[in-house]
């Protein structure tokens, strides 16, 4: 009987035993696999940089070197679609890391000593605070910093361990950061790559010996589940005209179809003028004609009138070239030129005039018009013939803020006294109540150079 009760007990541990590895069992049956598996790097190798990269307790250490470029620990295999979960450290406030999502390295870079680009999901513990958002490394830059998405700059916790979720699916990029949603980035720029870990070039040589540290590396590549945001986050989205399911339900509506004018007409007019603007493969251009305000083919606005609402839209000057995007345009003035509304400046900083002129480059690009100055960095400036992202959002409370590629370059209030100082002392005094309507048009201006735009969509704010 002794020996039956000690028989039926140990079957019944090894029963419970079974039940409580069920979880784990069901974690590998689910589709996860580690790429690290804890005790060394094997399926990594060191590549761009002379950082190193050791195992201590199950844990990748990453350790800063003087005079190294960044340095990634890269996989040697490369992945299409994935969800990607892993944990990540950093200790002092100075470093920096991230990592890549179907990254690419071309050998033969910088000499012979390699260079690693693409998407990367950024790990930021300085006061700029923008972990988790998307930057195209060494190749376009940021896409999606935290500016797009201030409620998340508080997610990184430095000195401790990081919770980082990836997305990588079709041309759709989402991330999360210790549950946190932070960024929505689509683009197809790249289809496949590796997973690479980051070790940040140092500035300062008593940097040199701080540490990245990674662990729970883990990956997905099939029956995938992609998790939806549940917060009305802002998603950069690089198709041509086109939303997502998830832009559809949160709002947003395209002002621009790709395909013809419907939404649009002339200023002052019935119709969408007959010549000057064009719509050819997605893209709606101005034509260049004297360099005038619009007197050769004249403006364009929206059939409707917005109130509240956020704007977004890509624009691609020529050399030289002017135009601008208005808003709270009500047609009442029945005035000569352009049409009075609120204006995004939209302008060849360098080579047209108009930026020399008004009061302490308050007609520059990405500028209230002749109000208030855009404060623009030039790193966060594409080149004259590239896309740049322009932005204005005006919230129920009159707050209207500018961004130019995802970065707030002027906020102000409409109606607050600082304003009304501000058109005092403008081309627009002569107005009355100038840009305080309740709602308005969307104006495209002809300024008598080549612009062109895309991706016009818009979103309204209740």
């Amino acid at each position: 009987m002794k020996y039956k009760t000690i028989l039926g007990l140990m079957t019944g541990l090894t029963i419970l035993a079974a039940s409580c590895s069920a979880p784990e069992q069901k974690a590998e049956s689910d589709g996860w696999v580690d790429l690290f598996n804890g005790e060394d790097l094997s399926g990594w190798k060191p590549v761009a940089g002379t950082a190193t990269f050791d195992v201590v307790d199950g844990v990748i250490i990453g350790t800063a070197v003087e005079g190294s470029p960044n340095t990634f620990l890269i996989t040697e295999e490369t992945f299409g679609d994935y969800i990607l979960e892993l944990d990540l450290k950093v200790e002092h406030k100075t470093s920096n890391s991230g990592v890549m999502a179907r990254g690419q390295f071309d050998p033969a870079a910088r000499d012979g000593k390699g260079l690693v680009f693409g998407y990367q999901i950024e790990a930021d513990p300085s006061d700029r605070a923008w972990s988790a958002g998307v930057y195209d490394e060494a190749r376009r830059g940021w896409l999606y910093p935290l500016e797009l998405n201030p409620d998340a700059k508080s997610a990184f916790k430095l000195g401790e361990f990081n919770h980082y979720r990836i997305e990588v699916i079709g041309d759709e990029i989402k991330t999360w950061l210790n549950g946190q949603e932070v960024a929505y980035v689509v683009d197809d720029m790249d289809k496949n790559g590796f997973v690479g870990l980051q070790v940040h070039s140092i500035s300062r040589p008593e940097d040199a010996g701080n540490k990245t540290y990674f662990k729970n590396v883990r990956i997905k590549t099939e029956n995938l589940d992609p998790k939806p945001f549940s917060k009305d986050i802002f998603v950069v989205n690089n198709r041509l005209n086109s939303l997502t399911d998830y832009e559809k339900s949160t709002g947003w509506e395209l002002l621009f179809n790709g395909q013809n004018s419907d939404g649009w007409k002339g200023a002052y007019k019935e119709t969408f003028p007959e010549e000057g603007w064009t719509i050819q493969d997605g893209i709606l251009t101005i034509a260049a004609s004297d360099g005038s305000e619009s007197t050769s083919y004249g403006d364009i606005v929206t059939k409707e009138e917005y109130a509240a609402f956020d704007l977004a839209f890509d624009f691609k000057l020529t050399e030289g070239a002017n135009s601008g995007l208005k808003y709270f345009v009500t047609l009442s003035e029945n005035n000569t030129g352009s049409a009075i509304g609120l204006e995004y400046q939209i302008l060849d900083d360098e080579k047209h005039p108009d930026a020399k002129m008004g009061r302490d480059g308050n007609r520059t690009l990405a500028s209230l018009y002749d109000l208030i100055k855009a404060e623009k960095q030039g790193r966060f400036i594409k080149p004259i013939g590239e896309w740049n992202k322009g932005r204005v959002v005006v919230y129920p409370d009159n707050k209207v803020e500018h961004y130019l590629n995802g970065i707030k370059v002027v906020e102000y209030i409409r109606g607050s006294q600082e304003y009304l100082d501000l058109v005092e002392i403008s081309k627009y005094k002569k107005w009355d109540n100038f840009g305080q309507a309740e709602k308005g048009h969307i104006l495209l201006q002809d300024h008598g150079n080549e612009v062109s735009f895309k991706n016009i969509k818009i979103k309204t704010l209740q």
